[in-house]
């Protein structure tokens, strides 16, 4: 029994480090598209990703970006937190695939604008949907199910 409390730890400690870094990551590149955050080059956040995504002739450019960039910025929140953690996977692990498939498909090398990193992103929120956000998260917290007593 406590090998196996031990090994359930680990897994959710496991689960909050992956659902950390993906989220941070996801939070830190929304606030870069949707208000120019953490930029070295000063670039201008919402302006330049609509015209990225111009360039790219995404359909209704500025409204993808509204939508691209706040998936990425409140999805990355809501993944640190662990907070609706599957629901809001599957519009990250989208959002990640059209910027793989679209944004980045020409190879696969992130070192020549490929699309390994954002691939690498939607698959491990895939898994993140799929796993769950584990037991230290607040899904964990404020969903919890209580167990049923079982008739001997």
């Amino acid at each position: 029994m406590a090998a196996e409390r031990r090994w359930n730890f680990f897994t959710d400690l496991g689960l909050l480090a992956i659902r950390g870094m993906v989220g941070w990551v996801m939070f830190f590149h929304g606030a870069q598209k949707l208000w120019g955050w953490f930029t070295e080059t000063g670039e201008p956040g919402l302006e330049g990703f609509k015209g990225f995504l111009t360039k790219l002739e995404i359909p209704y450019p500025e409204l993808n970006a509204y939508m691209a960039g706040g998936t990425e910025f409140f999805g990355g929140c809501l993944l640190m937190a662990g907070l609706m953690t599957r629901l809001v996977s599957i519009p990250v692990a989208i959002t990640m695939g059209v910027a793989a498939f679209v944004a980045h498909s020409g190879t696969f090398s992130n070192q020549a604008g490929g699309m390994e990193y954002a691939l690498t992103l939607m698959v491990v929120t895939i898994g993140i949907l799929l796993t769950g956000p584990g037991r230290l998260s607040l899904d964990a917290l404020l969903f919890r199910r209580k167990k049923r007593p079982t008739a001997d």
